[in-house]
């Protein structure tokens, strides 16, 4: 596991002036990510995501950091397991932890698939193991509530005049009932539950970081998938796929941004 180098404030804020403007001098904006699973990476948001990077691999046993430790903002990624597996994956309720942390205390957050799963399940949420009706993979249409137009990520893709329509998913659990207070954004023909807020943190079922080849070896991996024809709707929409992931990734760092530079101006 990497660490900041800048130093940082109480809240993982970087230190610096108080007030002091952000500028082009200043650093770039700081996240961890945690991974769960080895094949399950930031994959294209390596490129997108226009930040200081941290990758805590908790499948290889390095540390789940506490809020504190996060810097400016949290991704948590998918991952093979259930949110409720924590004998096969012991850092899961560390995950659980720092995911509710960053909630509540105004630390953007974004969990992706799995991310979202626990991030559900840690605010009193459920999650459905295997549930029905089946694997959500390939192409996946949105359907955008009205309530994503004011989200401070998500509202950058559902409004506008080209809203984002197409995602790519990949999973066989689903969130079935949100935590009390969280807010739903977005679902799909499947499941009702594809995007959702609880504080400062953003829970979404689909994968807009993934690429066709992690998508073909994920398939590969289920027998009960027909790579071919999955791959074959993802080459249909490809192109909107890929558009979604870069602008959910340009929006959720600036809502980082945003909320460091409330901190320096506040201070």
């Amino acid at each position: 596991m990497t660490t900041f180098d800048t130093p940082s404030g109480p809240s993982g804020a970087p230190s610096g002036t108080a007030g002091a403007p952000l500028g082009p001098e200043r650093p770039a904006v700081r996240l961890t990510v945690v991974q769960s699973s080895a094949d399950v990476t930031l994959d294209t948001w390596a490129d997108h995501l226009d930040a200081d990077l941290r990758v805590v691999r908790a499948y290889d046993g390095e540390p789940v950091p506490t809020v504190g430790e996060v810097g400016d903002g949290l991704v948590v990624l998918g991952g093979h397991m259930s949110a409720y597996d924590d004998a096969r994956a012991p850092w899961l309720p560390a995950v659980r932890e720092l995911l509710l942390g960053s909630a509540t205390s105004g630390v953007p957050t974004l969990g992706v698939c799995l991310g979202a799963q626990l991030l559900a399940v840690a605010g009193g949420g459920r999650v459905e193991v295997a549930a029905p009706p089946g694997r959500e993979v390939g192409a996946t249409q949105l359907f955008w509530r009205h309530a994503a137009e004011s989200d401070p990520v998500l509202g950058a893709l559902a409004t506008g005049d080209d809203p984002v329509r197409w995602v790519a998913s990949a999973h066989g659990d689903a969130v079935v009932d949100l935590p009390a207070g969280a807010v739903w954004l977005a679902s799909s023909d499947m499941y009702p539950y594809q995007a959702f807020r609880l504080g400062s943190a953003l829970g979404v079922q689909f994968h807009p970081e993934v690429s066709w080849a992690s998508l073909a070896g994920w398939c590969d991996r289920y027998d009960d998938v027909d790579t071919a024809a999955v791959l074959a709707g993802f080459d249909e929409h490809a192109t909107e796929i890929a558009d979604a992931g870069r602008r959910l990734a340009a929006a959720f760092v600036a809502e980082v941004r945003a909320a460091v530079e409330r901190r320096f101006v506040t201070a």
